[in-house]
């Protein structure tokens, strides 16, 4: 099967280079493949036009919904595969939407790109493909806390946490609102013997005024228990646009 991609603009799959803006491997240069589609729909979602397409109902803050035929494209695996490999980056970011919905042709893709080093975005909640899983180099799990909007049984499913925890290549990077939001990160680290080692704490926020003024009181969490915190670089860079 083909993969789903999603837009930088109508027919222009959203594929480029460009630095990584988050988690442990923030301020590198890599190549990006953001795929369509997603099992979750946050509230705050900043890659809406991946998954609320005219007539998707699930609640989004902005209520606006996209135009399936122009935010959405379907390319070959050969083609997404050629596009990766001309941006000639040595690592690759597969994110989306929910990307390991689409494992399988992933695997499939990943196959004529030997050698590259690969992170996979993932809301957590699907398990990778066998064959797609010892394609990667590291997972970015970023489960979903309440304030996403998202049922807690669809978004936090034990059974997966408690295999990502298992899993050595997983960090975890947890989008925090409000101070509060930590105990349930802390509660979920806890539940699942998660180490504080593997965790990241990053604002939520689409505009670097807002991410500055909720940085300054996430550091001082940070600091006091002893976490990670993750900056949004694209977006001091380059704005909420696609393809950065």
């Amino acid at each position: 099967m083909p993969l789903t991609l999603a837009t930088k603009a109508p027919g222009e799959p959203e594929i480029f280079a460009s630095l990584q803006g988050e988690g442990p491997s923030a301020g590198k240069p890599v190549a990006f493949i953001r795929l369509s589609r997603c099992n979750l729909a946050c509230q705050w979602c900043d890659t809406a036009y991946t998954w609320r397409f005219s007539g998707d109902e699930r609640p989004h803050r902005n209520a606006i919904t996209f135009a399936r035929a122009e935010n959405q494209i379907v390319l070959s695996e050969e083609e997404a595969a050629g596009r990766i490999a001309a941006l000639a980056k040595p690592r690759l970011v597969i994110t989306g939407g929910e990307p390991l919905l689409q494992g399988a042709a992933l695997a499939r893709m990943l196959a004529l790109l030997p050698g590259m080093a690969v992170e996979v975005e993932t809301n957590g909640t699907v398990a990778p493909h066998p064959a797609l899983g010892p394609l990667i180099e590291q997972f970015n799990v970023s489960p979903k806390l309440a304030h996403s909007g998202n049922r807690a049984d669809l978004a936090l499913p034990p059974e997966r946490l408690a295999q990502w925890a298992a899993e050595p290549r997983a960090i975890f990077k947890f989008v925090v609102a409000q101070p509060a939001d930590l105990d349930e990160v802390l509660a979920l680290a806890g539940r699942f013997a998660i180490s504080r080692a593997r965790i990241w704490l990053m604002a939520e926020g689409t505009d670097s005024a807002t991410l500055a003024r909720r940085e300054r009181w996430l550091a001082e969490l940070c600091l006091a228990h002893d976490l990670a915190l993750s900056r949004r670089l694209h977006i001091d860079l380059y704005g909420d646009t696609r393809g950065t």
